[in-house]
């Protein structure tokens, strides 16, 4: 019994032998490497000096007193001598905001912290329908 097959060509007949990998020479893994680290330094520093905000919030409470009405209390942090300005938020249960104004916090006084930089505020915030929370939306500074 003789069975006339035609030969299976391998994979590397068809498309050719795979070219071997080289690992980068010298100067040229020297000069990768010299890249990599400025990025790595480079990150570093834009992470240190873009990672400290002026002025920073904190929610510490609030009080609605009826539907046209409501009492948010925060803290704000920020340098002693600077004037910042914080819009206060009032939200309803569908988290649409429903009061809302902006308060300029002045240069700090007697009701802050022991350096001086963090004073604690309370705010009345008009609303258009009941809310059932409030906060700071956001602060900066005022030049």
């Amino acid at each position: 019994m003789s069975t006339d097959h035609a030969p299976v060509p391998r994979v590397a007949n068809r498309y050719g032998a795979p070219k071997p990998q080289r690992a980068a020479s010298g100067p040229r893994r020297w000069l990768i490497w010299a890249v990599l680290a400025v990025a790595v330094v480079a990150t570093g520093i834009f992470s240190l000096f873009a990672g400290t905000p002026e002025v920073s919030s904190k929610d510490v409470g609030f009080r609605i007193d009826g539907p046209a009405m409501a009492r948010v209390d925060y803290e704000v942090t920020k340098d002693p001598a600077a004037t910042a300005q914080c819009a206060v938020q009032v939200l309803n249960e569908s988290y649409a905001v429903v009061g809302w104004t902006v308060v300029t916090i002045p240069p700090a006084g007697v009701e802050t912290d022991g350096d001086g930089r963090t004073t604690s505020h309370s705010t009345m915030v008009r609303t258009e329908s009941e809310g059932v929370t409030g906060g700071v939306n956001a602060c900066w500074l005022v030049d």
